[in-house]
């Protein structure tokens, strides 16, 4: 990591990897992170990533970034340095990049000894035929009918399958383990297909490849990983992963260890969805704010502390759950508190004319930067006849307790001056449009003013300088649980997850620039949007509201 690495705290895989060390078992732990390039990463992926670095990083061990482009049909170079520069973006780094395609050449050689050894065997069976074949959970399977071909016309038909000669579909290459085993996994998988596909490292070297259960042990073994960590979906998988790397005779055995993988409230987890997201267009691409790829979150304005400091939060669990997604927005929160900025923004504005202040007059006063950070400092911010204030901020006939402007009440304009609402204009549908108000010079904030008080205060920015801004306000992309109605999570997305509003921010904002994070008062937390932010308009990202009935103690 860039910054010195934290210590995990205590869980059964850092047990078992302290146990290991001590016991001599292992002398350095290497650890990888796998992805397929076949999308972007989301924040269940952000656990791994931080497990597995952190581990190495904490026992003085290695990581490697290690992407298994074993299917050329979904994978692309695009999705291979979005996956690089999420995992550095994080703040990890890794000691070797890697590719499954690199051990291509190693791979069909161990299948080649797997079918001399009588453990492989070409099939022609269709799909549809493999899965009649295949048995249920309860029913065992029945064997290929091209299960006990020899082994000379086994290796002849692979090797023709390598050189090109049949088409995608038409043979695979299976393990011969047992179609009676209760575990599925081991009723003769397919190892290797056939796939007339470009692939983006070894281009047309290859019309075969391997399949992720054979490749991923191998590449574990070829590597030298001591502690392969996955999710607890791949539990089931383990004997085979074993049962691979026995019968490939490999010099190096790994050891896979399962966790509980990520789940978040109203968050969608999977990458074949997220894609779908995006191929169908409800979301503007793998990076809109709305979607829990890591690349979103950085761009909605998320730091890789808060998500670290989340990661580690959740823990390492053996069984799966669900993780309330306020737990990620708290670790946000408590990032941002002492470093970002506080200013003033109106997201629907509502023109103020303070009658008795003199026109064409503009004067200049001072804001605290970060009340909770006093080293943050103070900004100038103008003031003038002409202010903008929130719309809702203002009520021509309020309900009780009600302590903002209405006709008659005095309010606090935060780091100016008291006024008092007098007239009410409207547009000819009735509209409020602007109001007239005068001030009190005697209540300068700052003043030490103390001949009243008043019980509400506002925010505001001044009218003639004010930049121009767009506001994009977010809510979690699914709907709650209690109102969703449809079968499909298409048809549960929020239709509210994105509100686009424009106002105004202080004239000061003028140097922000994309990723800038900065806290609106009485609004929430905001990110420069780095990709449509312009000169002549601000965009800004609402990160996250100012509180959270979430606790984190709880």
């Amino acid at each position: 990591m860039e910054n010195e690495t934290k210590s995990t705290s205590s869980n059964f895989i850092k047990n078992i990897v302290s146990d290991d060390l001590q016991s001599g078992k292992v002398k350095e732990i290497v650890t990888r992170f796998p992805p397929e390039p076949n999308g972007y990463l989301h924040i269940g992926h952000a656990k791994s990533i931080c497990l597995n670095f952190e581990l190495a990083d904490e026992y003085k061990g290695k990581t490697n970034l290690r992407f298994d482009d074993t299917n050329p049909v979904k994978e692309d170079t695009e999705y291979v340095e979005s996956i690089k520069a999420d995992v550095k973006w994080l703040g990890f780094e890794w000691d070797n990049l890697l590719f499954a395609s690199d051990y291509f050449d190693e791979m069909y050689a161990r299948a080649v000894l797997l079918i001399k050894k009588g453990k492989a065997f070409v099939c022609d069976l269709t799909a549809e035929e493999m899965r009649a074949y295949r048995g249920t959970l309860t029913e065992p399977g029945k064997n290929s009918p091209y299960r006990d071909r020899s082994v000379e016309e086994n290796l002849d038909l692979f090797t023709r399958m390598r050189n090109g000669e049949f088409g995608n579909g038409e043979k695979v290459l299976r393990a011969k383990i047992d179609m009676g085993s209760p575990n599925i996994n081991l009723r003769d998988p397919i190892i290797y297909r056939i796939s007339h596909t470009e692939h983006h490292n070894t281009g047309n070297k290859w019309c075969i490849y391997p399949m992720y259960a054979f490749a991923h042990p191998l590449e574990d073994a070829i590597e030298g990983v001591t502690h392969s960590i996955c999710t607890l979906e791949f539990e089931d998988q383990r004997p085979l992963y074993d049962w691979v790397v026995a019968e490939c005779e490999m010099e190096h055995v790994p050891h896979q260890y399962e966790f509980a993988r990520l789940n978040l409230t109203n968050t969608i987890m999977s990458k074949r969805y997220l894609k779908q997201l995006v191929d169908e267009g409800h979301v503007v691409g793998w990076d809109d704010p709305r979607m829990p790829t890591i690349s979103g979150l950085r761009r909605r304005g998320y730091t890789p502390e808060s998500i670290r400091e989340f990661c580690r939060s959740i823990g390492v669990a053996r069984s799966n759950g669900e993780v309330d997604s306020r737990q990620l927005d708290f670790f946000i929160r408590e990032d941002l508190k002492l470093k970002a900025p506080r200013t003033m923004a109106v997201v629907r504005p509502l023109k103020v004319i303070i009658t008795n202040y003199p026109e064409g007059q503009v004067e200049m006063l001072e804001a605290e930067n970060n009340v909770e950070n006093p080293d943050m400092g103070s900004r100038q911010i103008p003031f003038s006849r002409e202010i903008y204030i929130e719309q809702d901020d203002f009520m021509e006939v309020p309900p009780a307790k009600y302590h903002r402007l209405y006709p008659g009440n005095e309010v606090r304009l935060k780091n100016a001056y008291f006024i008092t609402c007098n007239d009410v204009i409207k547009d000819a549908d009735g509209n409020v449009v602007e109001l007239h108000c005068t001030y009190d010079p005697e209540t300068k904030s700052g003043s030490g003013f103390t001949g009243r008080k008043v019980k509400g205060t506002i925010h505001w920015v001044e009218a003639t300088q004010a930049r121009p801004a767009e506001f994009r306000l977010y809510e979690p992309l699914i709907l709650p649980e209690e109102e969703r109605t449809g079968e499909t999570f298409i048809e549960n997305l929020n239709p509210n997850s994105v509100e686009i509003v424009n106002g105004f921010v202080e004239a000061n904002m003028s140097e922000a620039k994309g990723q800038d994070k900065f806290q609106f008062f009485r609004h929430g937390y905001f990110n420069v949007d780095p990709k449509d932010t312009t000169p002549e308009k601000l965009a800004f990202n609402l990160i996250v509201s100012l509180k959270s009935s979430f606790d984190i103690k709880k």
